[in-house]
């Protein structure tokens, strides 16, 4: 996830049933389809891109548009070539380049894609890691999760190897540890919060450091509010309130710094198809109003829900 700054008071709420403003049709190939949508990320003009896992693409969905998408990368059926993705799990927007980074995850690689009309494939930028989610900072550094050796690395764009920022101390549970680490937020200050999913909890990594501290969940698997049950997608605010898509909850919670348990803010429903439930909740985003997105990974849809009280 990209570091964009979002100003959400600490007692905002959001409308409780989701509008679908993506997918929604059943799973399939469809433009106005997608299936078992995984990562998402939210542009300035309320344009989602969203990592179309099982159709091997990048969906681009404009803001009013809730008919049909456009595919925007890949869709050229499943393999490794340069027109074509698998598995795609993780997107952003790099606003310098006009271009999307993608976790191309079945093929161990990150790719970029033009943004522009035309474009037919992408470039390689980093190939063979088992990676599962991105974050870009200020500076442009490219961050990214070792799902298979349980660390986080940085990558000046155009490096190879990049430097371990989080991890790499193999597989564990200790403060200097991850277990399959998935989704990342980097902050302005450059740290890192990184959903340690079979931790069942959320690390931050401030910048330089040897280990992390537990900011959300850490308390085994399980639905109290103290604990998280598989997370995936992280966000963080301009006040540093952090917010996890608690996948096996089918729940969106809210960590304030520096408090005891979360507060769940949408799902918690049950697993389910209703306008106020999901069916594993994989990644969220907000765009510049506070509104939250949520990729509902199965129910082939995207979620926003409206921030109904700011003040």
């Amino acid at each position: 996830m990209f570091s964009i700054l979002v100003n959400i008071l600490a007692n905002a709420t959001w409308t409780q049933n989701g509008v679908t403003i993506a997918g929604g049709n059943g799973s399939g190939n469809a433009t106005n389809q997608l299936s078992q949508p995984f990562g998402l990320f939210v542009d300035d003009d309320q344009t989602v891109v969203i990592a179309d896992y099982r159709n091997h693409r990048i969906m681009q969905w404009k803001n009013g548009d809730t008919t049909n998408g456009q595919v925007v990368a890949g869709g050229k059926g499943q393999g490794n070539g340069l027109h074509q993705l698998k598995w795609p799990i993780d997107v952003l927007i790099d606003k310098e380049t006009d271009s999307l980074i993608i976790c191309d995850y079945g093929n161990q690689r990150v790719v970029r894609w033009s943004r522009r009309s035309g474009t037919t494939q992408g470039e390689i930028l980093i190939d063979n890691i088992g990676y599962y989610g991105l974050a870009m900072d200020e500076q442009r550094y490219l961050y990214v999760s070792d799902v298979g050796k349980h660390e986080v690395r940085r990558y000046l764009l155009g490096e190879k190897n990049g430097t371990i920022v989080v991890g790499g101390n193999g597989i564990g549970g200790g403060l200097n540890q991850l277990k399959a680490p998935t989704y990342l937020f980097v902050d302005r200050q450059k740290n890192v919060y990184v959903s340690d999913t079979n931790n069942h909890r959320v690390m931050k990594w401030n910048k330089g450091a040897k280990e992390g501290i537990v900011v959300d969940g850490g308390q085994g698997a399980g639905s109290a509010l103290t604990q998280l049950y598989y997370p995936r997608g992280t966000f963080v605010d301009a006040l540093g309130t952090l917010y996890v898509a608690d996948t096996s909850n089918h729940r969106v919670m809210r960590w304030t710094q520096g408090a005891k348990q979360g507060t769940v803010i949408v799902g918690g429903n049950g697993q389910g198809a209703g306008a106020n439930q999901f069916n594993n909740p994989m990644d969220l985003s907000f765009d510049q109003h506070g509104n939250l997105y949520v990729a509902d990974r199965s129910n082939d849809r995207v979620q926003r829900f409206s921030i109904e009280k700011d003040s």
